[in-house]
């Protein structure tokens, strides 16, 4: 009896099977860009239900209509195992889904201290199982704060308060420590307040610097996970924590009475096991602690300025007191003392954002030898970040460095930094725990010039991707889109934006408005605004602060002095508490996790700040009357539009109708944006009580401020006829009549220049945004004349400036206030927008400003769901277009009604659907493109 057929039928069988669970050999769809809470392969999350993503990619450009039918993740407790395809941690199996990023985790319950392996692959639409992904990797670090067992410490020193300069000498720290095996896995997890840096035998251990995050330190500790297998060794060992100040005393994170000192301090934990990779139930065969039995020394390090407005300063440093040996066995120096042992009540937490880096380098194009013997170097650009400039003298020879963003003036914002030469009568300055901000830097005391090609600069920020790119035919919107880039960048250090570097670096949630969706268009900050976020959880309750936190008679006892007060009031700054604003500045903990949302499709951050909205929201209750939100808090509490064109000279802090007005209608965008939250969540009641709320306001402004003669609201200026319309405030039946108003008002009021400031500006670009009115944006952003950025060209600008004006005495010109046309040359000028949260859907739209204006546009973002290209171009009054739609997604293209571009419906690619509002539209699945 023959057994053949039955032989060749399990042979095919076992083909079918196999290709369920490896990759086809012809393969069709790539992964890339794997992340683990929007961070590539971090180190130390204390998240215990990560979420995971990726993207997809065509391999060739023949391919359209590319789905995920279903994913599998697999996540192992050794590389070996993830190699053999066994996910003992967890194997999701096949789930039928075209989910690619927020894919929670739901395997076993993570280990503290262990490291896990992941890849995933997936199954096309024609259920064809492509490769693996490249192996990636997170590592955890702890869940419950009683597992951390380290003391905090530092030395004796206590800021002074009242002086020029910080009398602290970061302060050296150090541990010897014997292992008696080698190890195959050893993490230390280091939280400090005030920045540090880690040594291990001498060698400093990671790229990053200005160490951790910027955190709220009456509440909070971030800890930073280091990777010390390869710096250890069987045998006598030494670890080294370089603290610097910084933070440590910074005058809103000063309370008085507390158990945390003026002065930086560090708690630090270190396993060692005999595994790579340890199992369940393997243990530690060491440990090493900050406690009492570490030892401490000056080094020669100390803070210029007292971190504090407009004296953040610089560093100091005495080579005289140099010692290399200070962090090896080997030192043999004296002055070493027993640290002191503190006990500050913080939470420790994980920094679950993108390190600082050294990133971009800045080369200086001049140096002038300048006629009373100083040497002026010119860096071509502003910028914040580091320096390192050789040096030479004689012994005690104090070299000083001054650094400006204007050429006229030597110094601004007292950003200054001196090296004191040592025995050797040569150093090199670079710094280490601060960091200037400038374009020219003027040397005192150098004997001999330096030479130029040895001064060197870099920009320093948060280590976060970029996601754009954005080139077209005009000169000065390539200018506006690179400088509104470099300036956003050269703002972002530290896991927040900062208003400006040199003379605050306050996290204004004001200025948020005019960044975040700029942000978002332009780079991967995922990570960046969760932890932004958490940043103003952490400050809920405390009201505003300014003047001296110091000043033990006024601090936290009288009005915007930073009383605790309990409720949900907000400061206007997080995580730094200290500056003025208005309902829009605390507003931001509404607009920006539904930003997040938007771009996204992140869910969690919703329910994260979902009581945090509420709080707000009840908070702004409590200061209503009649449906009327009204004046309330100290001078610096009510501010609206802010930074409008001549507005130092009119009076920007005033109760004028027109604030009251903006003010109130800000009040219901936040309440119809909540609206929104509560209906993804799923909270209908307060989703009901927030509209309701938002009708009745709407009215009572309406009735108050409508100007039927010219069917405007208040002052008629474009900042208050924006955040009307934005915020849904008009009755329907005005709508156009009031976007006409606006129309004229920056057409022939203002001759097509740009009229509002920060808050009033941002909403006035996003309102024509959403109106897809790119030629008024167009307009305002093509004026060379005062005011706007085509002005600040003209006036040689490298960054974009806090005003309008540039000569303005005391204002910065490296600032966050007018960056929010960077969302429009995405979204706008690229025509790439998103339709369904997380670009799950794609709309590409031509834009509309007029068929001479840009001869071509070309652009890139790489998003939540993928790579989107578009390359719009005009020849001979024809326009095409190159496109590229991502895999697992549809694009709708919208072509305006007057053009001759012969799109034709093609089976599975293309589907002609009704035209819209003077655009013919179409449905493209994935796959390249050109019309």
């Amino acid at each position: 009896m023959s057994h053949k057929p039955f032989t060749v039928v399990l042979f095919l069988l076992a083909i079918s099977l196999n290709s369920l669970a490896g990759p086809n050999k012809k393969e069709r769809i790539g992964l890339y860009d794997l992340t683990c809470e929007y961070l590539q392969n971090p180190k130390g999350i204390d998240e215990p239900q990560p979420r995971l993503g990726w993207k997809l990619r065509a391999l060739s450009e023949a391919l359209y209509a590319q789905k995920q039918q279903a994913y599998r993740v697999i996540v192992a407790s050794s590389n070996e195992l993830l190699k053999k395809n066994k996910g003992d941690i967890w194997d999701s199996k096949w789930v039928y889904s075209s989910q690619t990023n927020q894919v929670v985790y739901q395997g076993q319950p993570l280990l503290s201290d262990r490291t896990y392996y992941w890849k995933v692959c997936i199954k096309d639409e024609r259920s064809q199982v492509s490769a693996w992904s490249e192996p990636n990797s997170f590592t955890t670090g702890f869940f419950d704060q009683k597992e951390w067992k380290a003391q905090w410490i530092g030395d004796d020193q206590r800021f002074m308060r009242g002086k020029a300069d910080c009398n602290i000498w970061d302060p050296w720290m150090k541990q010897t420590f014997t292992l008696k095996e080698s190890a195959g896995r050893a993490f230390i997890y280091v939280a400090s307040v005030g920045y540090h840096e880690l040594y291990i035998n001498g060698a400093k251990v990671g790229n990053g610097i200005l160490a951790p995050a910027v955190t709220d330190h009456t509440k909070r500790a971030r800890y930073i996970a280091y990777d010390i297998t390869s710096f250890v060794h069987k045998g006598e060992n030494i670890a080294g924590l370089w603290l610097g100040a910084s933070w440590s005393i910074f005058g809103p994170y000063h309370l008085e009475n507390d158990d945390r000192p003026l002065t930086p301090i560090v708690s630090a934990q270190a396993f060692f096991y005999r595994k790579d990779d340890p199992s369940k139930t393997d243990t530690p065969f060491d440990t090493l602690l900050t406690n009492q039995e570490w030892v401490t020394k000056k080094s020669p390090n100390k803070l210029l300025g007292v971190w504090d407005f407009s004296n953040m300063g610089g560093e100091l440093w005495d080579d005289r007191r140099l010692n290399n040996d200070w962090n090896l066995l080997t030192d043999a120096s004296d002055g070493w003392k027993p640290v002191e042992v503190y006990h500050p009540k913080l939470f420790i937490s994980a920094q679950m954002v993108e390190e600082n880096r050294l990133l971009t380098p800045v080369k200086p194009i001049n140096l002038e030898h300048r006629a009373d013997g100083t040497f002026r170097v010119d860096f071509g650009t502003n910028f914040a970040g580091w320096t390192e400039i050789p040096v030479s003298g004689q012994p005690g020879d104090t070299i000083r460095f001054n650094f400006s963003e204007r050429k006229e003036m030597e110094t601004t914002f007292n950003i200054r930094s001196s090296f004191i030469i040592g025995k050797t009568g040569k150093g090199v300055f670079r710094n280490r725990f601060n960091y200037s901000s400038g374009r020219w830097l003027t040397i005192k005391g150098l004997k001999e010039a330096p030479k130029l090609d040895l001064i060197k600069g870099w920009l320093v920020r948060t280590n976060y991707k970029t996601a754009a790119n954005f080139k077209c035919s005009d000169t000065l919107m390539n200018w506006i889109y690179d400088k509104v880039r470099w300036t956003f960048e050269n703002l972002s250090l530290g896991g927040y934006v900062v208003d400006c570097p040199q003379r605050e670096r306050m996290g204004y949630g004001g200025d948020a408005h005019a960044t975040s969706e700029t942000g978002m268009y332009n780079y991967q900050l995922g990570a960046f605004y969760t932890k932004w976020m958490q940043d103003w959880r952490d400050v809920q309750g405390t009201e505003s602060m300014v003047g001296n936190m110091y000043d033990s008679k006024t601090a936290r006892k009288t009005v915007t002095s930073g009383r605790f007060l309990n409720n949900g009031i907000l400061p206007h700054t997080a995580p730094t508490y200290w500056g003025g604003g208005g309902p829009a500045w605390g507003g931001i903990v509404v607009s920006l996790p539904w930003y997040v949302y938007e771009h996204q499709g992140d869910k969690k951050i919703l329910k994260e700040n979902y009581q945090l909205m509420k709080n707000w929201l009840s908070f702004l209750d409590t200061q209503v009357t009649d449906d009327m939100l009204r004046r309330f808090g100290g001078q610096w509490d009510f501010l609206g539009d802010w930074l409008w064109p001549n507005a130092t000279a009119e009076g920007m802090n005033n109760d004028k109708p027109q604030t009251l007005f903006f003010n109130n209608c800000y009040r219901v965008y936040n309440l119809r944006t909540a609206q929104k939250v509560a209906q993804v969540l799923g909270y209908d009641q307060d989703a009901r009580d927030w509209e309701r709320k938002a009708d009745n306001a709407s009215r009572a402004i309406h009735q108050k401020f409508f100007n039927a003669a010219n069917n405007s609201y208040s002052d008629g200026s474009s900042a208050n006829l924006a955040m009307a319309l934005l915020s849904e405030m008009v009755p329907a039946e005005l709508r156009e009549k009031v976007m006409q108003a606006l129309e004229r008002e920056i057409l022939v009021k203002s001759k097509g220049n740009i009229s509002a400031g920060i808050t009033g500006g941002t909403v006035l670009f996003k309102l024509l945004r959403q109106q897809q009115r790119d030629d008024l944006i167009f307009t305002m952003l093509s004026r060379k004349t005062y005011p706007g950025w085509g002005y600040m060209m003209e006036n040689d600008a490298t960054t974009i400036w806090e005003m309008w004006e540039k000569n303005l005495p005391g204002h910065s010109l490296l600032h966050s206030s007018f960056l929010f046309p960077g969302a429009w040359f995405i979204e706008g000028l690229a025509g790439i927008k998103s339709k369904g949260a997380g670009f799950s859907g794609i709309i590409i739209r031509q834009p509309d400003i007029g068929n001479s204006k840009l001869p071509w546009v070309t652009a890139s973002y790489d998003g939540p769901s993928g790579l989107i290209e578009t390359h719009w171009t005009r020849s001979a009054g024809q326009l095409h277009l190159k496109l590229t739609v991502p895999p697992n997604t549809t694009a709708i293209l919208k072509i305006r009604d007057q053009e001759n571009m012969q799109i034709g419906e093609a089976k599975g690619r293309i589907q002609k659907l009704p035209d819209e509002s003077g655009y013919k539209v179409f449905e493209l699945q994935s796959g390249s493109y050109f019309f």
